[in-house]
């Protein structure tokens, strides 16, 4: 069933806000036709999806799943894009679900209003300026059960509480944090996950086949197979900071993204640090083939009004050649795109960087390559930050052709943090924000 039909009848801003924008820019670019050899990235579409109320979608896929959707709508489908063959339709996926932070006595705690709500892959067509949901599936276990989005482990992972924070939820084993998403030539997907940080093989029909994570990790009482096929040294990723981009490279094998650096030997050395780490993974092998050290630039580059090292992120990797991938940097109001190829020198699985007993560790290193590790080496192709019309927090690219990209935001659900996120009555007090997908064109290609 396709849970695109129901929707409520709700007042919001224009879904063509960001037309006029791409239509004065066409405007300038034409009157300088000729008078400059440099045209600009610009905005070339952008379509918004529309209110879908989440309860609806969801018990229209897992009947049941939802009893209170406290005025959500569907959201977060922004966790990453993939094209789905058709001009214009992509492949999806949500992240957990409607989450925040609320302090209760001075401490954060993490709250899931929705608790019953499954991650989906979503299939989507941008038609004119709406995008329209064709399909989804919902994520399940082996017995066909939901995963759902909730924490695995207590003491690795935060603890789950209600909508007010007041009431604790119990951790599942089976839940998932799903962000990137690519679909293989057999009709199965392969998807990362910040808990573990895993990779999971999915049927074409949502099912976990194999949900691959780091050695040492321990994670039993999951009803899908679980190996540890991972470098432990994963096991130190910050907390909501596990794997975040996946690309799939012509030959079939995979590239996993870790969204910031490791906390190690703690969390101010990964807090403080600008590398972060890509890992190869065959399919064919069911193995990590490589791992690479990867350096942001610093955060005043990617967003100039930013000084937080701890804000940068990779969100998104596109393969775009054989070994080269784009590169997202970015924090949640400005992002960079970087050319990177992958090189056998470059790997560095196995090495001493890739312990947790090495000292310093890669992610202290002031400058890693000095250090002879390494370092990918990398190329801007556009600064996302300094085109018109691209919305913050865009966690999702895709190649569109030679030289357009799709952009998917991740609107988080509507949701912000902190009590008023919520009315007395414990509805959705709506940020306003909308999942769009935006099209930009690059001049000088991909």
């Amino acid at each position: 069933m396709s849970p695109h039909a129901v929707g409520r009848r709700r007042v919001h801003r224009s879904v063509a806000a960001g037309v006029p924008l791409a239509v004065l820019a066409a405007f300038a670019l034409a009157g300088t036709a000729g008078a400059t050899d440099n045209p600009s990235p610009e905005v070339t579409r952008t379509a918004t999806l529309g209110d879908i109320p989440l309860g609806a979608f969801s018990n229209a896929l897992l009947p049941g799943t939802v009893s209170d959707d406290r005025g959500v709508d569907l959201g977060g489908i922004g966790s990453d894009i993939y094209p789905a063959g058709r001009q214009g339709e992509f492949w999806t996926v949500t992240d957990r679900g409607p989450n925040g932070q609320i302090k209760v006595d001075g401490t954060k705690r993490r709250t899931f209003p929705v608790p019953g709500f499954d991650p989906a892959i979503v299939k989507i067509r941008v038609s004119g300026d709406t995008v329209q949901v064709l399909d989804a599936i919902p994520i399940t276990t082996s017995s066909g059960k939901p995963v759902t989005g909730l924490p695995n482990q207590a003491g690795r992972d935060e603890a789950p509480y209600s909508y007010d924070a007041r009431s604790p939820f119990s951790y599942n084993a089976n839940g998932l944090d799903t962000e990137g998403i690519v679909r293989a030539e057999d009709g199965s997907f392969w998807l990362v996950d910040e808990y573990g940080p895993s990779l999971i093989h999915v049927s074409a029909r949502g099912k976990v086949l194999t949900r691959y994570v780091p050695q040492g990790l321990n994670l039993t009482g999951t009803d899908y197979p679980v190996v540890e096929a991972l470098p432990a040294v994963l096991l130190h990723r910050k907390i909501n900071r596990g794997f975040e981009g996946l690309a799939q490279l012509p030959g079939g094998d995979l590239v996993m993204a870790l969204q910031s650096p490791l906390s190690l030997p703690d969390g101010d050395a990964g807090d403080a640090s600008r590398t972060t780490r890509l890992l190869r993974f065959s399919p064919k092998k069911r193995a990590v083939t490589a791992e690479y050290a990867y350096r942001f630039d610093p955060v005043n580059v990617v967003d100039p009004g930013e000084d937080d090292t701890s804000q940068l992120k990779i969100s998104s990797v596109v393969a775009v050649g054989r070994d080269r991938l784009l590169v997202e940097e970015r924090t949640d109001k400005a992002a960079r795109l970087q050319s990177v190829e992958l090189t056998r020198r470059a790997d560095i699985l196995g090495d001493v960087w890739d312990t947790d007993t090495t000292s310093p560790s890669l992610e202290q290193l002031d400058d890693p390559a000095a250090a002879g590790v390494p370092v990918l080496g990398k190329r801007l192709v556009v600064d996302l930050g300094t085109v018109e019309g691209v919305p913050g927090k865009v966690e999702g690219i895709a190649r569109v052709n030679d030289d357009t990209l799709a952009l998917i935001n991740d609107n988080d659900f509507g949701m912000t943090d902190g009590a008023g996120a919520f009315d007395a009555q414990g509805r959705l007090v709506d940020s306003g924000i909308e999942t769009t997908v935006t099209y930009v064109r690059l001049p000088r290609g991909i």
